[in-house]
Parts: C-alpha cells; sequence; structure tokens
C-alpha cells in the first residue's frame, strides 16, 4: 500500500478493517435510532408522561390518599419519583427491543449487520438511544409533575437521580437488547415486557414502602433489582430510601455488566440474527 492510505487501515492485503472505535459510524446509528423513535414524539415521549401522570392523579386523589405519609414525606410526594424512573425504564425496554426484532421481521438486519461497526459498537449505538429516550421520558414526566398541583419534584441529590436512572435506563436498554436478539415476532416481546417488565416494574416499592411489608415479601423485594433502581432514584429526591443506597449503586452496576456480557455475546455468535 502506498503513503495515501488512510490511517485506520491496517497494512494486511486482504484483511482491512478500522483500527479503534469507528465514531463516524457509531454517530450515524446512535443518530438513526434517537430520529427514529423522536419522529413519533407524541407517541414515545409525551404519551408515556401523560399516562404516567393519571397514575399519580388515580393514587392521590380518586383514592383519596391526600392526606397519607409514607417515610414522612405526604404520599404524592413519595410515589412520583418512583413514578419518573419507571416510565423511563420502560420506555428504554421499549426502544431498545424494537430496533432489531423489526429489522428481522422486515429483512433489514443486515443495515445493522453489514457497516463496518464492531459488536460493542453497535450495543453502544442501540443502547445509548434506548438511554437518550428514557432521558427525554422522564424530563417530561418531572415537567408534568413539577406543574402539578400539590406535588413537589425538587432534587436533593442530583448524583443519586443520575446515577440510578442511568443505571436502571441501561438495565432495560440491555433487557430488551437481548429480548430483541431472542424474540421472532412482536408476540414474543410483548411476552417479555407484559409478564417480566411490567409485573417487576409494578412490585418494587413505586406505590409503597417495603418497610411495611411482611419479612416475605420484604425479601422477595430485595430481589428485585427494579426495587434498587426505584428506591435509589427516590432518594434523589426525598433524602429517604427503602435501601442502603451503595449497596444498590454497586449491585446494579455490576448487573448492567453481566448485562453487557450477554449482549455482546450471544450479537458476537450471531444468535438468531446471521441464520
Amino acid at each position: 500500500m502506498n503513503d495515501q492510505t488512510p490511517s485506520w487501515v491496517r497494512n494486511e492485503p486482504g484483511k482491512a478493517s478500522l483500527e479503534g472505535v469507528n465514531w463516524g459510524g457509531l454517530s450515524t446509528l446512535y443518530i438513526k435510532e434517537v430520529r427514529r423513535f423522536f419522529k413519533v414524539q407524541m407517541q414515545t415521549i409525551w404519551a408515556p408522561a401523560v399516562t404516567t401522570l393519571l397514575y399519580l392523579v388515580i393514587f392521590t386523589v380518586a383514592l383519596g390518599r391526600e392526606g397519607k405519609m409514607v417515610l414522612g414525606v405526604p404520599f404524592a410526594d413519595f410515589i412520583a419519583p418512583g413514578l419518573i424512573v419507571m416510565a423511563m425504564i420502560q420506555n428504554s425496554f421499549a426502544n431498545s427491543s424494537f430496533s432489531l426484532l423489526v429489522g428481522k421481521m422486515q429483512g433489514t438486519i443486515v443495515d445493522y449487520l453489514m457497516p463496518p461497526l464492531s459488536v460493542g459498537e453497535l450495543i453502544a449505538g442501540l443502547v445509548g438511544a434506548s438511554v437518550t429516550r428514557a432521558i427525554l421520558v422522564g424530563c417530561a414526566v418531572w415537567i408534568i409533575m413539577a406543574l402539578w398541583p400539590g406535588v413537589h419534584v425538587g432534587i436533593s441529590h442530583p448524583l443519586s437521580v443520575i446515577w440510578f436512572g442511568v443505571m436502571g435506563s441501561l438495565m432495560l436498554a440491555f433487557l430488551g437488547l437481548l429480548t430483541s436478539v431472542w424474540a421472532d415476532k412482536f408476540d414474543h416481546a410483548a411476552v417479555v415486557s407484559n409478564f417480566v417488565v411490567a409485573p417487576l416494574s409494578l412490585l418494587s416499592g413505586t406505590f409503597y414502602s417495603v418497610e411495611q411489608l411482611s419479612p416475605t415479601f420484604k425479601a422477595i423485594s430485595h430481589a428485585n433489582p427494579f426495587f434498587y433502581v426505584i428506591s435509589g432514584f427516590r432518594h434523589g429526591f426525598l433524602s429517604e430510601s427503602d435501601s442502603p443506597i451503595y449497596v444498590g449503586g454497586i449491585a446494579l452496576l455490576l448487573l448492567n455488566i453481566l448485562l453487557f456480557a450477554a449482549c455482546y455475546l450471544v450479537l458476537k455468535r450471531g444468535w438468531k440474527i446471521k441464520n
């Protein structure tokens, strides 16, 4: 090869490949995924925000719990942070579980496999877009709740909000990516969403304090990773939580590392996407 050969091409005949991170390809994939859900933002961002607000209205107004106190704060203030992060993680899962699945069903999966992107870059682009959607949904819900009378969503510990919001969004983004690889049709993804994600998120202490539960159900709640997301995120607003913050933060970090490794292995082997 002559001196005009780009630096990112290895000097091995027949084995040209990119060196380092393909930032151009990674940013293109990320922007494509973000633009995909942002084109229908009324459905992907604002609709979840309104639905989440309805939960708040039902549990505070319709059920007559305006005078109830939990962890020393009004019930509305208690459930608001949990509702915000619950909307974030559910939409993170919805986004990452869609891309590869619709590609397999429409025969466009080659658009993800042919570009010169490594497995890690592919994961980063898909998961990054899912976390972006989660953050946008969280901000939309937070703005709406801040304007709702009788609800206080002031942030006391920004680091807790950022850490547990991102960790929870990453966890569901990785789970959604694994689901999109495994699923062959939308019904398969719906099974995971309806029978795994929804129950775990609703039974994670969003609407109640686990300290009120019996020892058996309390232990079960502590085995639910969603519980640590809700509890840690709530700490960022109320300075109160149902679990040790550092324990939950480290546990979620380790779980995300394991989920990333699982995503990397299945995509590296091309399981169910290269057959």
